[in-house]
């Protein structure tokens, strides 16, 4: 008797331990499964230098032009723009003409307001007028102003803080920066989960390759993009940028477009 009801014990114990171990297994799958799913749901994301500071680019679909100058000419079979992000007044992010020739009027033009102020009545209804460290909702992205300057004396410096933006760009927790003009200053050491990074380095507007490098390093992104790279002495060395960041972390993927096809 004593016997059966060890064997009746011990059977229980191990159809008991089966069906935890089979639990667990079909536990550890649906985490599997919806870490896949998450990771599908990341924010497609595309590239196309047009030159120096303008690119157009592509996030979860939405067609994005950024700093549009060169005339409509040069955006020839590039799709339209939903949304255009203007970082500063200067000639080489800004031009009215070039602005009125790629968008359209469904589309959303976000700028900080000393870009505004020069477009006066013109393409107001599409106008985003957006400030350092604001950020604002436009066709279910999260676009925040990012402070973009030189350090130094007002007098002496080409960018004063609070004229100009950098940009955020997020969707789904996937986060696109674009430094516009500046130097290597705390609000972009501060910077959290970045997934890409466009970073300028040209002397004497923004910084130089090793500034630029230590700022990337401080911020982390996961995969970098030096642009904006042509200054008064030519073109910054970017290679010694990718050499000065991998050096010090390897993870960081930096990878190097043309920017200057003309140049090429």
């Amino acid at each position: 008797m004593m016997k059966s009801i060890v064997l009746v014990v011990l059977t229980l114990v191990t159809l008991i331990g089966c069906k935890k171990d089979t639990a667990q297994k079909e536990n550890t799958a649906k985490n599997e499964e919806q870490a896949i799913s998450i990771e599908k749901e990341i924010p497609d994301f595309s590239i196309t230098p047009i030159s120096h500071a303008t690119a157009v680019f592509t996030l979860n679909s939405t067609i994005f032009y950024i700093d549009p100058v060169g005339g409509k000419e040069a955006f020839e079979n590039q799709p339209e723009p939903s949304i255009i992000l203007v970082t500063d007044i200067h000639g080489d992010h800004f031009n009215l003409e070039t602005l009125k020739a790629v968008s359209t009027s469904a589309t959303k033009i976000v700028l900080p307001k000393a870009v505004a102020d020069r477009i006066g009545g013109e393409l107001s209804g599409q106008l985003v007028i957006l400030g350092n460290e604001e950020s604002i909702d436009v066709n279910g992205f999260t676009i925040e102003g990012i402070a973009m300057y030189n350090q130094g004396d007002a007098s002496e410096v080409y960018h004063v803080k609070g004229r100009g933006n950098g940009y955020v760009v997020e969707k789904d927790g996937f986060r696109v920066y674009f430094s516009g003009d500046t130097e290597d200053v705390d609000e972009m050491r501060n910077l959290k989960e970045i997934d890409k990074a466009f970073i300028c380095m040209n002397l004497p507007y923004t910084m130089d390759v090793e500034s630029a490098s230590e700022g990337v390093l401080a911020f982390e992104p996961k995969e970098v993009y030096p642009y904006h790279y042509r200054g008064q002495g030519g073109l910054s060395d970017v290679e010694r940028f990718k050499a000065l960041v991998n050096a010090k972390n390897p993870s960081i993927n930096v990878e190097l477009l043309d920017w200057y096809p003309q140049m090429d």
